[in-house]
């Protein structure tokens, strides 16, 4: 799908949108019912899974228009330029790089030049939104972003049932293309790093136990199509010999790395050859070490300070100050205890570098009782506490018993961004005050709305 401007006149209003894709849906469930259990059956057998589990989804998309993607145009383009002078100022200053804390190893491998003059090559930039003047951060996933597959596969499923069939008869229905799109863009960077290399050798590389193999599947396939050599591959089974890096005989010029951070920091004595070679600049690593410093989330907590606002424009500090949560650390002086304990609806507290919403707790589901005894379990360990925002809603159609109901939803939109551009969304939804993929939630496939 090409993401490209458009004159004001053609385009849709997605509540608009919404609301006439519920009155679609109502008017026939009958006849959708039984399309939707066939749906269900197409998802189950599809390769959208997560943890070996089929995704939960419904049979409503979360529709996107020219004027939300304008918008995420203009979020992202914003973001990367921000992320950029705070990287580079890392690089440049140690006093500055004290202020995140990272380990050695970690500190040393930001600071190794890439090769390609990209900080972030891939990202999902996870937001609140309802428009351009009304959203909010709730953190930046770069190294390990995933679900690309949950949202193509069920999307393309999507596309084919009744409702949205006879929905596309008004409307250009369409998605974002994630994997193709990806290899291209992958490569591109690649050329930067290597112009006379061709045919780089590709491996996609995480800890087994880790990665979501399914995924990975579609990017090698995507990889393989494009006339790339590939593989999926484990960086304890990766060598260093002779300058280059082999998976046994075959040699890897480009590697997507999916190992997040804090996993490599926590397994870099099983990789001592990919660590070497990394440092050596053996093959090109596409997202490197560098993308860490705006993944943790501690990144938000150094926005606001002062010495950082600094290095910014105007237009820049206002962005920040408006839609980048206020966060700290979760240490230190009593007072910031005592502040998060007396204040509980207005928290949210976040581990500094996991995934997946692990060890995140907010002050809104928990008891005063129950929140002191988490916090004090969490003071002084690596613990961030952040402005509780709570999310905007759309309505949905749920099937229950056969019956379709109409429901609000709190949503999450993830922005991909490929070599610094937006390249299309994710979209959670879910009625708790934490939406992720380890409680009760809904994937939603993004469905982009034209008029013919």
């Amino acid at each position: 799908m090409c993401i490209e401007k458009v004159k004001r006149g053609d385009l849709v209003n997605e509540v608009e949108i919404n609301k006439e894709y519920i009155d679609l849906v109502l008017e026939n469930y009958e006849r959708y019912y039984d399309d939707y259990l066939l749906t269900v059956d197409r998802v189950n057998n599809s390769n959208a899974k997560y943890k070996g589990k089929p995704i939960p989804f419904l049979y409503h998309p979360m529709f996107i228009t020219q004027d939300n993607i304008d918008d995420f145009n203009k979020i992202g383009d914003m973001v990367i330029s921000i992320t950029n002078k705070i990287t580079d100022r890392y690089v440049e200053d140690a006093g500055f790089r004290k202020k995140f804390g990272f380990p050695k190893l970690i500190e040393d491998l930001i600071q190794i030049d890439n090769g390609y003059d990209i900080n972030v090559p891939i990202g999902r930039f996870d937001i609140f939104y309802k428009d351009y003047d009304n959203f909010k951060f709730c953190e930046l996933n770069t190294d390990g972003s995933s679900a690309m597959n949950e949202d193509n596969t069920i999307g393309k499923i999507l596309l084919e049932t009744e409702s949205l069939k006879e929905f596309g008869q008004k409307y250009k229905l369409d998605y974002f293309e994630l994997f193709d799109t990806w290899v291209d863009k992958s490569i591109e960077i690649f050329k930067k790093y290597d112009p006379n290399n061709l045919k780089p050798n590709v491996a996609i590389v995480d800890f087994k136990e880790s990665g979501t193999t399914k995924e990975f599947q579609e990017f090698h396939k995507a990889y393989v199509k494009r006339g790339y050599n590939c593989i999926i591959a484990d960086p304890r089974d990766l060598k260093y010999k002779d300058g280059k890096l082999y998976h046994e005989k075959y040699k890897i010029d480009l590697v997507y790395r999916r190992i997040v951070t804090f996993e490599l920091i926590e397994k870099a004595d099983e990789i001592p050859d990919f660590i070497e070679a990394y440092r050596n600049r053996a093959f090109c690593c596409i997202g490197s070490i560098k993308s860490q410093v705006i993944h943790n989330k501690i990144f938000f907590k150094i926005l606001h300070d002062e010495d950082t606002l600094e290095l910014l424009s105007e237009e820049e500090r206002e962005f920040v100050k408006k839609h980048i949560p206020i966060t700290g650390l979760f240490k230190g002086d009593k007072a910031v205890f005592d502040l998060v304990l007396n204040n509980k609806d207005k928290y949210i507290m976040k581990p500094l570098d996991l995934n997946a919403s692990q060890g995140v707790f907010t002050g809104r589901d928990l008891t005063f009782d129950e929140w002191k005894k988490k916090l004090k379990e969490s003071w002084d360990k690596d613990y961030l506490y952040q402005e509780f925002f709570d999310p905007f809603t759309r309505e949905f159609v749920v099937f229950e018993d056969g019956k379709p109901k109409v429901q609000e939803f709190k949503s999450i939109l993830g922005l991909y961004m490929y070599k610094e551009k937006f390249a299309g969304v994710y979209t959670r939804i879910g009625k708790t005050n934490i939406i992720s993929g380890i409680k009760d939630y809904y994937t939603l496939p993004n469905i982009i709305v034209k008029n013919r």
